[in-house]
Formats: C-alpha cells, sequence, structure tokens
C-alpha cells in the first residue's frame, strides 16, 4: 500500500527489525550506535535519540547528562551513524487533554535541550551544539572517506575517516570506570570513561563528550512583580453538579459494563457507571460487613452509594490494567444506587494493539459480603448500568466568560479540601517576556483553564515516591536509563504548569480550576521562570560564554583557574590557582551585561603553578 502512491522519498519503519523491503528499518532509544539495519543496504538511522525521559504522576524526575547524550550522538557517527534525530530537542506542554501514556504528566518537558518553556537548558543544548559544529566540519570525511578501526584495547577504539590525503578521528573509550591514556599516531591521548575525543585534522582534540565547555544554567522562579500582592488571589467558587448523577439520571443504559473509551467518544476524561441494587433482609449476601469490589482500567475512581460519598482510588503507573479496588459500604434493604465515576489520565498510546486496551470500569464489579468464615459475592457486572458522559459544569463551561451560568459564584466562606469544586480568580500578567507557570500546589487533582484555555490536567496531591533519589550529581558514565539518575522524591511529580504567554492579555486575566479531590486554592500563585544562575566549569584553550538571557548578570559569586573543585553552587578553590584574580577579571567583563565571553588560559588569567594538568575555569554568576 505505501509503495503504492510513488511518493518518491524512502519509506522508513521505526524500532520494526522484520520491516519488509523496500522499507528501512530503523533505530530509536538512548544508543543506536550497535545497531544494525536489515539490509546491508540501507543506511543506519537513529530515528528517535532519547536525549531524557517523560515524567508519570507518582513518578520522580528523570534526568539524562548532557555528556551521555554526547557519547551516544559520538559513537552513532563512529560506528556508521548516517542520520539521527533527537527526541524531544523541544520539551512540550500536553495542554487540555492531550498528554496520553496513560500517566503522562502536563509537562512534556522531556529533559530536552530547549526545555517546556522555549528556554535554552544549558549544557545540554550548548555541549550539542559543539558537538554538531565538530562533525559538521569533517561532514566530507564522514561521508566518502574510507574506514578503517583500529582495537587499542581496554575498551577503547580508533575509527579513522579519511579521503583524498585528509583524515578525521574518533578516539571511544567505553569503560564505565577508568580513564584511558592511548599512543595513536605517534600522539599520547587521555580519554576519559564513556567518551568519544573527536580529532578533525587527525591530531587535535577538538572535542571529547565528557568534557563540557558551556555554561550550566540554573533556573529560578520569580514572583509576579505586577501583583503587589501575588500570594494573596481573592477567589469565588461554586459546586460541581453531581446530585443528578447521584440519583441515577444518565444519558445511556445497558445490561452490561462498557468500555470507557466506547461510552465516551473519548470526548471527556469523566463517565458515571450507575446502577441499583435492591435488597431485603433474607439475601444471602446481607450483613454488617460489606464491600464493594471494582476491577478497574479506568485509572481513577470516586465511588458514592445512596449520595453518600464512599472513598477515592487511583492506580498506581505500570499497574493501571486489571488494578483491584474494595471499598467499605453499608447497604440499605430495599434500593440501593451505587454512583461510581470514572476518570481517566491519559489514555494509552503505544504498544501492540493499544486501541484495544481496556477503559473504565471493565468489571467484575461484586459485593462481597462476609458472615463469620462465609464469603458471599453478588457480581453486578451484568446488572443495568446507566452511563453518564462528563460533568455539569464542564459542560456549562464554567470556564469560559461567554458561558450563560457565569453569574452564580460565592464569595462568601470559600470552601478548602472540599471535592468537586469550582474555583475562579483573576490576576494580572507578569511583566516582561519571560514565560509564565502557575504554582498549584496545594490543590488535589483536576483542571486548570487561564482566559478559557486549558492549561492541562493537574495533580500535584500526588506525591513522588520517596526512593531511588539520590543528593550526588549524576554519573554520566554507564548506560543510561530512566531510573538511573531521578530526584523529586516525596515532592507533587509537578506543581509548576505552563501558561504560555499568547494566553495572556492586558489587565485582567482569569484562572479558572476544577477541583476533583479536595484542596486549598489561596496557595495559587503566578510565576516567571527564567536563569537565576550561571554557572562554568570550562577547560583551558576554550572560550566560555556566560548568559542570563533576558536578564544581566549581576555579580560574580565564584571565579577560579587552575584546578578548582566542586560543582555550580558548590564550587571550592583547588590546590593551584592563577596569579591574577579570576573574580576581578570576569566582573569586569561580565556584571551587567546580558552575555559575556571569556577567553579559559594564562593570557586572560595568569601564570599558575599547576604543573602539566590541564586546567580549568569554575565560575558562579548571578542573574
Amino acid at each position: 500500500m505505501a509503495e503504492s502512491y510513488n511518493i518518491g522519498v524512502p519509506w522508513i519503519m521505526c524500532q520494526q527489525s522484520d520491516a519488509p523491503q523496500p522499507m528501512i528499518n530503523t533505530c530509536n532509544g538512548y544508543y543506536c550506535d550497535k545497531f544494525t539495519p536489515n539490509n546491508p543496504n540501507s543506511p543506519k538511522i537513529w530515528t528517535e535519540n532519547w536525549v531524557g525521559w517523560f515524567k508519570s504522576w507518582g513518578g520522580q524526575d528523570p534526568h539524562r547528562t548532557a555528556e551521555d547524550v554526547a557519547y551516544g550522538v559520538a559513537r552513532f557517527y563512529q560506528t556508521g551513524g548516517t542520520l539521527q534525530n533527537y527526541y524531544m530537542y523541544h520539551g512540550g506542554t500536553n495542554f487540555g487533554r492531550t498528554a496520553g501514556g496513560p500517566y503522562i504528566t502536563t509537562s512534556y518537558d522531556y529533559d530536552a535541550p530547549l526545555d517546556e518553556f522555549g528556554n535554552i537548558a544549558q549544557p545540554k543544548w550548548g555541549h550539542l551544539k559543539k558537538l554538531h559544529e565538530v562533525l559538521k566540519s569533517i561532514e566530507k570525511n564522514l561521508v566518502y572517506g574510507n574506514v578503517n578501526e583500529t582495537d587499542l584495547g581496554n575498551s577503547v577504539k580508533a575509527t579513522v575517516y579519511a579521503t583524498n590525503g585528509s583524515s578525521s578521528v574518533f578516539l571511544s573509550n567505553s569503560n564505565t570506570t577508568s580513564d584511558a591514556t592511548v599512543t595513536f599516531n605517534g600522539k599520547q591521548y587521555v580519554v576519559p570513561a564513556w567518551s568519544v575525543s573527536i580529532l578533525p585534522d587527525g591530531q587535535t582534540e577538538e572535542y571529547n563528550t565528557a568534557k563540557i565547555n558551556v555554561q550550566i544554567s540554573v533556573n529560578e522562579h520569580w514572583p509576579n512583580e505586577a501583583e503587589k500582592q501575588p500570594e494573596s488571589l481573592k477567589w469565588v467558587w461554586r459546586p460541581e453538579n453531581i446530585h443528578d448523577a447521584l440519583k441515577g439520571k444518565s444519558h445511556s443504559s445497558a445490561n452490561k459494563l462498557i468500555d470507557q473509551k466506547e461510552v465516551t467518544s473519548d470526548v471527556s476524561d469523566y463517565l458515571w457507571y450507575i446502577t441499583s441494587l435492591h435488597l431485603d433482609k433474607h439475601d444471602p449476601i446481607w450483613s454488617h460487613d460489606m464491600s464493594l469490589r471494582i476491577n478497574a482500567s479506568g485509572q481513577v475512581i470516586y465511588a458514592y452509594l445512596n449520595g453518600e460519598y464512599a472513598g477515592n482510588h487511583w492506580a498506581k503507573y505500570g499497574v493501571l490494567y486489571d488494578d483491584e479496588v474494595e471499598f467499605k459500604i453499608k447497604l440499605n434493604k430495599g434500593k440501593n444506587v451505587i454512583s461510581l465515576l470514572s476518570v481517566t489520565t491519559g489514555l494509552q498510546n503505544y504498544g501492540s494493539f493499544f486501541d484495544t486496551w481496556h477503559t473504565g470500569l471493565v468489571g467484575p464489579i461484586e459485593v462481597v459480603g462476609k458472615k463469620g468464615d462465609e464469603t458471599i459475592i453478588k457480581n453486578l457486572s451484568s446488572h443495568k448500568w446507566h452511563y453518564r458522559i462528563g460533568l455539569d459544569g464542564w459542560d456549562k463551561k464554567f470556564f469560559s466568560e461567554e458561558s450563560s451560568s457565569n453569574t452564580k459564584w460565592a464569595s462568601d466562606q470559600l470552601p478548602i479540601n472540599r471535592s468537586f469544586t469550582w474555583y475562579k480568580t483573576t490576576f494580572k500578567a507578569p511583566l516582561g517576556k519571560d514565560p509564565v507557570v502557575v504554582d498549584l500546589e496545594g490543590l488535589g487533582k483536576g483542571f486548570a483553564w487561564v482566559n478559557g484555555h486549558n492549561i492541562g490536567r493537574y495533580w500535584p496531591a500526588y506525591l513522588a515516591a520517596e526512593d531511588g533519589c539520590s543528593n550526588d550529581p549524576c554519573d554520566y558514565r554507564g548506560e543510561y536509563s530512566s531510573t538511573k539518575c531521578i530526584y523529586n522524591c516525596a515532592k507533587p511529580t509537578q506543581k509548576w504548569y505552563h501558561v504560555p504567554r499568547s494566553f495572556l492579555k492586558d489587565g485582567e486575566n482569569t484562572l479558572v480550576l476544577l477541583e476533583e479531590m479536595g484542596g486549598n486554592p489561596s496557595y495559587v500563585n503566578f510565576r516567571t521562570i527564567s536563569v537565576g544562575t550561571a554557572c562554568g566549569n570550562a577547560y583551558e584553550n576554550h572560550t566560555l560564554e556566560l548568559s542570563c538571557q533576558s536578564r544581566p548578570i549581576s555579580a560574580i559569586k565564584f571565579a577560579s583557574f587552575g584546578d578548582p573543585q566542586g560543582t555550580c553552587g558548590s564550587f571550592i578553590k583547588g590546590t593551584c590557582e592563577s596569579t591574577n584574580d579570576a573574580s576581578s577579571i570576569i566582573e569586569k567583563a561580565c556584571v551587567g551585561k546580558q552575555t559575556c565571553s571569556i577567553e579559559i588560559s594564562e593570557k586572560t588569567f595568569g601564570s599558575t603553578n599547576c604543573g602539566n594538568i590541564t586546567k580549568r575555569l569554575a565560575v558562579e554568576a548571578v542573574c
């Protein structure tokens, strides 16, 4: 079918090892240097170079170092790679209901070189930029050159691309712990563990993946200067009408449980499953110890019995399907109305036959009664089930200023920790052009709108797991996985939510929240995000550029040329240092400017007593 279109360019198939000819099978992953196409005449293509990983509700923040991404890219081209594509190069935001997964967060920053807000994420962006400048400079040798590989032992390999008397060399060290000192073409080179050195002229190391010579940026969330009291937004509220669902009013019915996607056609996260159960005192299930057992794939459930709240439950990421929960209940004699609100948090969007994976309350749904050692089960799955799609406030567009229902908001006795409540406030847009975020920590779960634009699902009540994080800097050496370098343990998976400036207007803006679980809106506030600290820890004979992007550099907190130790935010002087004061030199060159460049050499900073070691400049600038 694909070939019949005669589109004139090759077709590719990602991650499909048995792709039929003439389709070109390609590689996705963290590393693709060992990938071989299934046809020797096909180019070696890397369609998804995963520069990081996505974040899921209940998960920590994954981080992949710039050194490791660069190592993967350099190894790919060393081993004959022809084309690679970053995923993601620019992080983004899953506005509205667009997050899939399921359970992928609203933020899709992905630890990308350009972050979710459009800011340059240093050092990843700059380190990769320099790598591609070097690769571009040797493209003729890479494309037309003869290839010769030499195993230098101890996991070190030299690959030469030579053409018409010109040659370029890759020296790679895949050892995860030990640096290597090797002699090649009569010269000695130090290749750090898990790194690749590139010698464009075959002699001089122009780039090494483990040696970062660009800025390290630390972003900061700045208060909203347009608001005199940014922490004191004035709120109005109104309840969500769930009474119709609790009374059994519905849009359709069937004598079975139906998949949520089929009922809603994916127009809403919300679907009510409603049924009735008649009991008399002679019913064998009657007891004082009863529970409602539900098998679900809806991800979140709110349970009500005879109009009274019975509890909620949400599955954990990774065990979303065939999730089982029991709610303790107390049934009445006669008619009992069971109302269950199933809430999806992104639908399955990957994997074999993902369109057929169940969503919603797939069943069985059972009432379980216990009398002594005897357990009696009544299966409700084949009962008559009534279905009600969506929520009343959403249907009436409480989030829109054009809604005819927007006159019934209450300003007194603002409730907190109240489930299914709508909140609304007004605010002034932050000054300047920096990206805007809203802090929703303190809320439970729901949706947020700014001027009628849905900025996505929020769920700050879902805290990341407590275990697995490390306070130590991430070690780039060794193969990366999404659990290798993780942060943000025991904190909200996401508290900052992107508000594009295109959503904002001059004067008064409106924020509307649909709160499902219950929270406190008084903690909500708007901030801007930009570089707060610009650090460098770069090697001599390079030029370091420092930039606060939209702000001027206000001070130099630390500077040392020699063998400084530590990392950004905790630099200390080493055993040797330049004769001239590095801080004074950099202050003169940088303070008051948004961007400055510093040549890292003894010519700039004066001589040192460091011997033959490769000297570095460590600097921390305040924006």
